[in-house]
């Protein structure tokens, strides 16, 4: 039976993070090139990212590069040369949206249809699929239901966001970032206003709800439904956050590593889509990264709770409730263990979310910690206390290195004029070397010896698990031949690695994509519609005004922030809203 390969895709804000990605367990990374890749401020050089591909290579891991803004007339030139730049680098596909990129004589390299292509429904992945695209990343408000009709429809592999940052609006038709401040979220320059506090009217200008983040949404994890998404169809799942640093993707890829290498244990007919393993000294946790709280948004339909009223910030892990405060000291029911210097928050009486530095840290004789710091405004008995920085996890997330290994059995043979060194694995490699034979004295002790040393391979991506001896008689082989012979022996299989990597990249097909027709009408980066945004969040729903519970007319309503103020229109056939301007 065929197995099929499965895909954990990071993001990957420069090289350097990229590497972190690969290291603590990615099979693929996807980041920003020189230009136009959606995220005005994480653009990379072709240098680093053939650096990059280097590295992934190693492991037969993949690198994606984010072409996927929309391209006025005079950057479909310096759009091509990257695109050809990249696949000289090594990269193995680009993320796109701009359809006008395939009429341009690019090279044989794979395109991904970006999640900014609104890809939501059969027929939308059917022409994607039809124009010669190699993979399709899926609108992250699709159901598991959906999922499986669209996989059951077309054969395109279908890739879907399992973790990180929600945008409210459908991904590629939000333009209210654009509206309000000229800053295109298509152009990569999103302000996000979403995440803004605003008050809720209705048409006679009554504030029904004032001050609140109606449009900000919880953070996705979709980590419980991993194998569900599998057999829907899924093969790569997708971690969100390419502005994020080291220490959120090294924690994050390395727990969906662990979900996804537990399914594989049980399941012969799923697969790592990478080589290599991985071990990591901290804590995997993502509720110690950044995050505004967790929903599994709409993978199971419609749910009440996923958006976050009260601020857009980061909370952290949930630690315990507040049990006693004075001016000076919190005492905090909880079964963690807290530093001193760790960060801390609630929310106060009034919803507001309060901050502070734990100074000291003690414990008193019922194992209850007691924080000293100044008292934080608003502290009160019953608080949710929240840690969103723990900093001796940080220590040790900061000094992890993932230590991926590659495991290969080795040959330690004799030749007519010295020794031979061969890895049996693919692919093979073998370095030799001209020396002296010396027979040992001390037989036992000196092949102890040998296979110590020949076993020791150190910070290289490579963990021998077997070694055969072949001599005609016991040797005494000094410790420098030996690591003469595995320096030569990494170097060939670090070249063998990245070149068979190399070569055998899926190459996209020269044809001209049917459904040109898609091409013909390209829109305008500088165009903003009237609908400014298309949700399937809805802020009646979420605040119990559903017409569906209340049986009254969905009216629209308003939301106002400063001078801005939108009208909010409701589609409640379909469990959608809409936010337009104000005529």
């Amino acid at each position: 039976m065929e197995t099929k390969k499965i895909e954990l895709l990071a993001p990957a804000k420069d090289v350097e993070v990229g590497m972190a990605a690969i290291n603590h367990g990615a099979d693929a990374v996807y980041i920003g090139g020189p230009d136009f890749g959606a995220r005005e401020k994480a653009s990379n050089t072709i240098q680093d990212i053939e650096k990059l591909c280097r590295h992934a290579a190693l492991f037969d891991a993949k690198v994606y590069v984010t072409l996927n803004t929309l391209l006025y007339d005079n950057e479909l030139e310096r759009a091509r040369k990257i695109a050809h730049d990249c696949w000289n680098a090594g990269v193995d596909a680009l993320i796109v949206q701009d359809m006008k990129l395939l009429e341009l004589d690019l090279p044989p390299i794979p395109l991904h249809a970006s999640t900014q292509c609104d890809n939501l429904t059969v027929e939308k992945v059917q022409l994607l699929e039809n124009l010669g695209f190699s993979q399709v990343v899926l609108g992250r408000e699709l159901s598991l239901k959906q999922i499986r009709e669209i996989r059951e429809k077309t054969t395109v592999p279908l890739e879907f966001f399992v973790h990180g940052a929600l945008c409210v609006s459908h991904s590629g038709q939000c333009y209210l970032s654009q509206h309000i401040g000229n800053r295109s979220a298509n152009r990569g320059a999103c302000a996000q206003p979403c995440r803004l506090p605003w008050d809720l009217l209705d048409a006679n200008g009554k504030v029904l709800i004032k001050n609140r983040h109606l449009l900000c949404l919880k953070d996705l994890n979709n980590s419980a439904h991993l194998e569900e998404l599998m057999d829907a169809g899924i093969t790569s799942f997708k971690i969100e956050g390419r502005m994020k640093d080291a220490d959120y993707v090294k924690n994050v890829t390395a727990f969906y590593r662990q979900k996804m290498d537990e399914i594989f244990a049980r399941r012969t007919d799923l697969e790592q889509a990478s080589q290599g393993h991985c071990q990591c000294n901290f804590e995997v946790n993502p509720e110690k990264s950044f995050n505004r709280g967790f929903t599994d948004f709409f993978i199971n339909g419609r749910q009440k709770g996923i958006d976050l009223p009260f601020t857009p910030k980061s909370m952290g892990e949930y630690i315990g409730e507040v049990s006693w405060c004075n001016p000076l000291r919190m005492e905090i029911e909880t079964d963690k263990v807290l530093h001193n210097g760790d960060g801390l928050c609630f929310l106060n009486q009034d919803n507001e979310l309060v901050g502070f530095r734990a100074d000291v840290v003690n414990t008193d004789r019922d194992a209850r910690p007691c924080v000293s710091t100044n008292r934080p405004h608003g502290a009160h008995r019953g608080a949710k206390v929240y840690r969103n920085y723990d900093i001796e996890w940080q220590k040790q997330v900061d000094a992890s290195t993932g230590n991926r290994k590659i495991d290969i059995d080795l040959t330690l043979s004799e030749t007519e004029t010295g020794y031979e060194f061969i890895c049996r694995d693919a692919p093979r490699a073998s370095a030799t070397i001209q020396c002296e034979k010396i027979t040992a004295n001390n037989p036992e002790k000196a092949t102890e010896n040998i296979r110590k040393k020949a076993l020791q391979w150190g910070d290289t991506p490579f963990n021998p698990v077997n070694l055969e001896l072949k001599f005609t008689e016991p040797r005494l082989i000094p410790a420098s031949v030996i690591g003469e012979m595995k320096r030569d022996l990494v170097a060939k299989l670090t070249e063998e690695l990245i070149e068979n990597h190399r070569n055998n990249r899926e190459h996209r097909q020269d044809h001209t994509p049917s459904g040109m027709d898609v091409c013909q009408t390209p829109p305008n980066p500088d165009e903003i519609p009237s609908r400014l945004m298309t949700c399937h969040h809805c802020i009646r729903y979420a605040n119990g005004m559903c017409s569906k519970e209340t049986g009254q007319k969905a009216e629209p309503l308003f939301i106002r922030n400063g001078a801005n103020t939108f009208r909010l229109e409701f589609d409640c056939r379909n469990c959608l809203m809409y936010v337009s301007t104000v005529n």
